[in-house]
């Protein structure tokens, strides 16, 4: 059973950077779009960003990250990258990925990780 692996996560000022990784373990990402996701405590999960099936393809991020995060994939490399910058604490949850078939929704979303924890506090 295939799944996305996620990695790099951790504890940052606010201010600060992250680059998160996905990696597709046991399945092909040909074809399929990618979506990050993250869920704080307390609080349902949300869409972050997603990305097309082709490099050049289409992009979407949420209002609340619209110019500080950054989506983008290695298809030879079967990940995906989110680079977070200018953290704020509200950034603060745990973030996994999937593969999804429209935005932001999470409908028929596929091959979950465990996800990886980033925490923004001074």
């Amino acid at each position: 059973q295939g799944r996305f692996v996620e990695s790099g996560g951790g504890l940052v000022p606010p201010g600060g950077s992250l680059r998160l990784s996905c990696e597709a373990v046991g399945f092909s990402l040909d074809y399929r779009a990618v979506g990050w996701f993250r869920q704080a405590p307390g609080k349902e999960r949300e869409a972050v960003s997603a990305v097309g099936f082709n490099r050049d393809g289409t992009y979407h991020y949420a209002d609340s990250v619209k110019g500080r995060f950054t989506i983008s994939r290695d298809n030879a490399k079967k990940t995906i990258y989110l680079q977070m910058d200018s953290l704020k604490e509200e950034d603060t949850a745990v973030y996994s990925c999937a593969t999804v078939e429209a935005w932001p929704s999470e409908y028929n979303a596929k091959y979950w990780g465990e996800g990886t924890q980033v925490t923004v506090s001074s």
